[in-house]
């Protein structure tokens, strides 16, 4: 494959040179190969390499000299693509031809004269590709800001005060607001010239007032009124004949080189990029970006050191930024919020994707997560866009591709909230309420003002049977966190998120909660240390976890990951699904242990897996769930945020109708007792290398199947002599949910460890398992 020289082997996995990243295993390198990322990179490289070898660097050229006087002079050689010409000095330029046999005809001519002058033509400079990451040094500028912001906020009085000035720090300033609308005025005088009647509108940070010092400029280029002028340009011309249209404009423009009506999203953003190129001044590293979600074409400033962004279809983010104008100017309080989580995630790591993409939350995503809390204080700081929808008056109705997107266009039609809270409180207010989020059964909807449940989303209705497009079009992409835009409730706005980085953004939360309730963040500090916002914006390291976490292995609710039939069964489950799901769990973790792994397992109260123990207060895995999640808990169950009740027959109190729990019980399966008496986690990739090269291609891709797996365990059982002392090891697994994201935890307790082996065996399963597990779910159990 064209990418066998990009993946270089190093002393533990792989290293892709041109993606810069490092990959575990083989199959991470397949799946790498086959990604987006690598794929585009790919495109790029190849692309720059055949303009290089098609094109030649032409110099002694004077400002007066235009680009069809070189395409005039260089067109008898053959063909020409393309003239980029330096803008500014007018000094050089480079020729680039349809067909590499043009620019070897231009290199071997001996002398080029034109109008007076003689040119000098060399080949192009040959550059190697590099992956160049956007903003690189971001997070050196950010701890730099960090150390410069100390000593000043830990002088001020209060951290309302804190807040305050971070905003004053970071926000915009008038100069660069003022640079940014110039910029903008510039785009739209040159743009108009070739693209009648068009609009360029800018939106994103720049103008939602939660920009911040060099954050991109995002514009949208609207061509509705110029594809208008183009039709009656179009009709004018058949009727009077060729030559000038009846408002006077020369039909010898751009425009005549495409219909807008037809042309595809990638030829127009073409155009785009064109006229970039050659008519805007201080304009450089023009490229077109068409396998983002949204297409755009990319630049960057040079003289104000600004990355901009330009795109044709994206009249729903000029319409969101309306929306965060609109909450800003109800609510004062918001500004302050949304600086200072947006501080703290980027120092915690959580936001800030260092390339433009990858697994960290965006702005926007957290700009909405600090709304959709504000929705759920008691009373609500914000409405919900619902509400908003209902304060608008006739004349502000908007629909945007389908979707609802009305509310008021001024802040004075929203009544002042009741909720008196201070910034601080709403601060700690934040981290608690996504400390205890249920994340991996919610969808968090900012319309509704309320998280719904995602087994809504899961299944099919008749009326998605009869209509798939409609269906597939109204159904997000669901993920660790699903948050719904406000109004193209389609789009998941973190479905970037991976599990990891949605549960380092909940444990960072609950961290921030334990820390918001100490002295260090309410008080100054008479001796001038630390506190406040400096200590909840200082990074730390791993945090500690206790014994019982260490021993512990998480298995997260992935919908995603389920098939077509399990989702379905949940979804008909409804509040009954986490039973469902994790009855499936046990069976699979049970399958692992007994069938892959093969060891010997025994449930501790005497019954077997799934059935009624004959006696002993340990319930069986089915009557303990029904127990947990119907009623009063069970003896063995441990309700997650409610006081112990002092009666054996206390019952929990129901909550409000119409209202969902906010607090889940846990629910507790009877504990395995497991023995393992091989060391059945050494050395099995080379085992599976082995298998696979001697023709088990039956049996699925390395580490997918659980038949190899068996097979890998089987050959070292048969080949390796058994352990000195079996390992013997207590299982107790039970689920949380409801106070915290979903998920199934195993707590592993070693009966007797004298040779030091079960921490290598556990260690093993901490990866091991979870993959399994995933693997057995996905074939429906």
């Amino acid at each position: 494959m064209s990418s066998d020289g990009d993946i270089k082997t190093k002393p533990r996995g792989f290293q892709c040179v041109l993606c810069n990243v490092n990959l575990p295993n083989m199959p991470s390198v397949n799946q790498h190969v086959k990604g987006r990322k690598h794929q585009t990179l790919s495109s790029v490289r190849a692309t720059r390499k055949s303009h290089e070898e098609h094109s030649v660097f032409v110099s002694g050229t004077t400002p007066d000299v235009s680009q069809s006087d070189l395409t005039e002079h260089f067109q008898q050689f053959g063909p020409i693509a393309d003239v980029i010409m330096d803008k500014e000095k007018g000094i050089f330029a480079i020729v680039q031809f349809t067909e590499t046999e043009g620019a070897h005809a231009a290199l071997t001519c001996v002398e080029h004269l034109m109008k007076g002058l003689k040119l000098r033509v060399k080949p192009r400079e040959r550059k190697e590709f590099k992956l160049i990451p956007k903003k690189k040094n971001d997070a050196q500028s950010l701890e730099q800001m960090f150390e410069r912001l100390k000593p000043e906020l830990c002088q001020l009085a209060s951290v309302e005060a804190q807040m305050q000035y971070v905003v004053e720090r970071l926000q915009l300033g008038e100069h660069e607001k003022k640079a940014r609308e110039l910029l903008v005025q510039l785009l739209q005088e040159v743009f108009v010239e070739f693209l009648p009647d068009s609009q360029i509108l800018p939106f994103g940070s720049s103008v939602n007032t939660f920009g911040i010092h060099s954050c991109d400029l995002d514009l949208f280029l609207d061509l509705e009124n110029t594809k208008m002028f183009q039709a009656r340009a179009k009709t004018t011309t058949e009727q009077v004949g060729e030559g000038v249209s009846d408002d006077g404009r020369s039909e010898d423009s751009i425009l005549s080189d495409i219909d807008l009506t037809t042309a595809s999203p990638a030829e127009v953003l073409e155009l785009v990029a064109t006229i970039l190129k050659r008519c805007v001044p201080n304009v450089h590293k023009v490229h077109v970006v068409g396998t983002a979600r949204l297409p755009v074409v990319k630049f960057l400033h040079h003289k104000l050191n600004l990355q901009g962004d330009i795109t044709i279809n994206n009249r729903l983010g000029v319409r969101n930024t309306r929306f965060l104008q609109l909450c800003s100017g109800v609510e004062e309080r918001l500004r302050p919020l949304v600086f200072t989580l947006r501080f703290w995630a980027r120092q915690k790591k959580l936001a800030g994707n260092p390339s433009g993409a990858g697994p960290l939350l965006n702005n926007y995503a957290l700009t909405l997560l600090v709304i959709f809390y504000l929705q759920n204080c008691d009373p609500p700081v914000l409405p919900t866009v619902e509400q908003l929808k209902h304060m608008a008056c006739e004349e502000e109705e908007c629909v945007i591709e389908g979707w609802n997107c009305t509310f008021p266009s001024q802040p004075i039609a929203v009544p002042p909230s009741k909720n008196t809270q201070d910034l601080p409180s709403l601060l700690a207010g934040f981290f608690s309420f996504y400390a205890k989020f249920d994340f991996a059964v919610s969808v968090v909807s900012l319309r509704e003002g309320r998280p719904l449940p995602v087994v809504d989303f899961l299944g099919e209705s008749k009326e998605e049977e009869e209509n798939p497009s409609q269906s597939s079009r109204q159904h997000p992409k669901l993920g660790p966190m699903t948050l719904l835009d406000p109004f193209e409730l389609s789009h998941n706005v973190a479905g970037n998120l991976n599990e990891r980085s949605h549960l380092n953004f909940q444990r960072e939360c609950q961290e921030a909660e334990k820390y918001c309730r100490s002295l260090q963040y309410q008080h100054k500090s008479a001796k001038g240390k630390p506190w406040g916002l400096v200590r909840l914006f200082t990074p730390h390291g791993e945090v500690s976890l206790s014994k019982a976490e260490q021993l512990s292995i998480s298995i997260p609710f992935k919908s995603t990951a389920l098939p077509e039939a399990t989702r379905s069964e949940l979804h008909t489950a409804g509040d009954d699904f986490r039973r469902l799901w994790f009855q499936k769990v046990l069976s699979a973790v049970e399958q692992v242990f007994k069938s892959v792994l093969q060891c010997h397992l025994t449930v501790s109260s005497g019954a077997a897996l799934g059935e009624e123990p004959a006696e002993g207060p340990a319930a069986s895995t089915d009557s303990s769930m029904n127990d947990s999640f119907d009623g009063g808990p069970p003896q063995d169950a441990v309700v997650v945020g409610a006081k112990r009740s002092l009666s054996p027959g206390g019952e929990t109190s129901a909550s409000p109708q119409g209202k969902k729990a906010r607090l889940m019980k846990r629910g507790n399966a009877p504990p395995w007792v497991c023995t393992q008496e091989y060391a059945v986690w050494a050395g099995r990739r080379k085992v599976k290398r082995e298998l696979l090269k001697g023709g088990d291609g039956d049996v699925g891709a390395e580490g997918s199947s659980a038949e190899l797996e068996s097979r890998v365990t089987a050959h070292i059982r048969e080949k390796e002599a058994k352990l000195k002392e079996p390992l013997q090891f207590r299982v107790q697994p039970h689920m949380v949910g409801g106070t915290e994201s979903t998920k199934a935890v195993l707590r592993l307790q070693p009966s007797s460890d004298k040779t030091g082996a079960f921490h290598d065996f556990f260690h093993f399963l901490e990866v091991f398992l979870p993959k399994m597990v995933d693997t057995l779910l996905e074939k429906d159990l």
